[in-house]
């Protein structure tokens, strides 16, 4: 081990390991539905999953079928776990673990590297609350979490000389960490091979032999890639793989791995975590492991050569920009010789950069969940079995705080089995697909976000063109959640049924009997995107950036 030493501090224990992983759950601790913008659409998924076959109108509007797919975390768990807890309690049970693994995976990373966890590897903690989990990749950060920890036994046996034990228990854990997820087997291949090149190289080889060595080291990790083909070679396999080199959304990323609500604040914290990076480089005090800097070189080349897009999943390089930073920062130790005294404050700074930021994500998701039980209200007059559409508003800004209801529509098919057009179809991703012919083009995502205007290089209908043209034969109720203003003239036909004059959100029952609203050509295309009309005047004003993610693309 490097830096081994006898003496524990207090930031050292497993006391404060096991600590600080319960005070990561905090969060998550108040909201029934964790607020993170995916999650409400995987929670409608997972109704459909478990409830296909006793309720024949879903198989009507769905398709589900069980398959061999890279992306299967809690659609797996919430079958043992909803029966006994039921699926909200069930889902929330499974987030919550997230950040507490991921804490405690990095702690035990840095404890196998250094020989003790450094002052400095807390600084990275605040990172378990990052923007894919905010975004609700689910699946994504579940397997995430799991390979660190995965990482850190693999560093263990190592160092152990249990070379034998580790193979034989990571045909395994690969197989099931890529069920999981492909991006968390991903990135335990990435760290197992970089760990693997250091510990040969430190055994007298010289590096190419160190790279040959480490290509059979981890080839208990390699059996996965048969999976991969098996999966990728399917039938009914799509999805797209671009946006190649993409400089300014990569470096947008880096800027937003800690983005969550108030842009000042999410910004300077990530700033604090760069400083600490960058002091490493420059502080005589500090040094990186020669282990975990390697690996921090791998995963930056993984960073700069993956795609936006791989087989149709967006934000693929996006996801792993935390966890490139993560182990960066747990890359750092204090170099012997320091005081006691000077880690003891480094400590003290980056449990105080812990709390703060634990606190902060504790108030947000709180303000997030008193919008969505604000909003879930209209589910108290939405009869079971409903064929309802949804209307959700957005802006064409790509305002910081993201309002996490993009997907809320499909909590009505979690809890009143409701027909919900903002399912996602992605052919060989996912394992439900939207079938309700009817609903023409308002079946599925994105049909479900609305704005004020026609946004630019956008899928999204103005809220006048949806409230007049989607077909009323295929539904009985509409949902509008926070819309943009609107003519009245268009809820012609709709007996409201609910509404909340603050935000405008309204439920409705379809008068099949009544006509929509005729409106001409000019009124069902509102002008073209500008921002004098969507931007208060005292607002700072930006044009949409690309480079910043959208809901409603996968």
């Amino acid at each position: 081990m490097e830096g081994a030493s006898q003496n524990l501090r207090w930031w050292q224990t497993r006391q404060f390991v096991v600590l600080v992983a319960l005070a990561a759950m905090l969060p998550l601790l108040g909201p029934a539905i964790p607020p993170m913008v995916d999650l409400p659409g995987h929670m409608g998924r997972y109704r459909v999953e478990l409830d296909f076959s006793h309720y024949p109108w879903l198989g009507d509007w769905y398709h589900f079928q069980w398959a061999l797919i890279g992306n299967l975390g809690l659609d797996l768990l919430v079958l043992p776990l909803a029966p006994i807890f039921g699926l909200e309690l069930a889902v929330k049970l499974i987030v919550i673990t997230i950040p507490a693994l991921t804490v405690m995976g990095l702690l035990w990373i840095a404890r196998e590297v250094h020989g003790r966890i450094p002052a400095t590897a807390l600084f990275a903690l605040p990172l378990a609350y990052n923007f894919a989990l905010h975004f609700g990749f689910v699946n994504f950060a579940l397997a995430q979490a799991l390979a660190l920890n995965a990482f850190a036994l693999w560093l263990r046996l190592a160092r152990l000389n249990k070379l034998r034990l580790r193979a034989l228990l990571f045909v395994p854990i690969s197989g099931l960490l890529w069920l999981c997820h492909t991006y968390g087997w991903g990135m335990l291949g990435v760290l197992g091979f970089s760990a693997e090149m250091v510990r040969q190289r430190d055994r007298g080889h010289s590096w190419v032999m160190a790279w040959a060595r480490a290509c059979v080291g981890v080839l208990p990790l390699a059996p996965p890639v048969l999976l991969m083909v098996l999966w990728r070679s399917g039938e009914h396999v799509g999805g797209d793989t671009g946006d190649w080199f993409n400089w300014r959304a990569k470096i947008g990323w880096l800027a937003m791995v800690l983005r969550d609500r108030w842009q000042a604040f999410d910004i300077a914290s990530i700033a604090v975590i760069y400083f600490i990076i960058f002091r490493g480089i420059r502080d005589e005090n500090l040094e990186y492991s020669r282990q975990l800097g390697l690996s921090v070189l791998f995963l930056l080349a993984v960073y700069i050569l993956l795609p936006r897009i791989v087989f149709g999943s967006a934000y693929a390089d996006m996801r792993l920009a935390p966890f490139l930073l993560a182990i960066a920062v747990i890359a750092l130790r204090p170099r012997r010789g320091v005081s006691d005294k000077g880690s003891a404050m480094l400590a003290a700074a980056g449990l105080a950069f812990c709390l703060v930021r634990l606190t902060g994500s504790f108030w947000s998701f709180h303000l997030y969940d008193q919008s969505y039980q604000r909003e879930l209200k209209a589910l108290d007059h939405l009869p079971v079995g409903a064929r309802l559409v949804s209307f959700v508003g957005e802006t064409c800004h790509n305002e910081w705080r993201m309002t996490r209801l993009q997907h809320l529509p499909a909590i009505a098919l979690e809890r009143k089995l409701a027909y919900s057009n903002d399912q996602w179809s992605m052919a060989g991703a996912q394992l439900l697909a939207v079938r309700y012919l009817p609903a023409a083009h308002f079946s599925h995502d994105p049909s479900e976000i609305v704005t004020n205007v026609q946004c630019p290089r956008e899928w999204w209908r103005p809220i006048s063109r949806s409230l007049a043209m989607f077909p009323r034969e295929a539904f009985d109720y509409v949902w509008l959640i926070s819309p943009p203003p609107y003519d009245p003239r268009l809820e012609q036909g709709l007996e409201p049924l609910w509404r909340d004059p603050e935000t405008g959100s309204a439920l409705f029952r379809v008068n099949h009997a009544v006509p929509a609203a005729t409106l001409t050509k000019a009124e069902l295309t509102p002008p073209p995107f500008s921002e004098m009309a969507l931007v208060a005047p005292d607002t700072p004003r930006r044009a949409p950036s690309p480079s910043v993610p959208r809901p409603g693309n996968r």
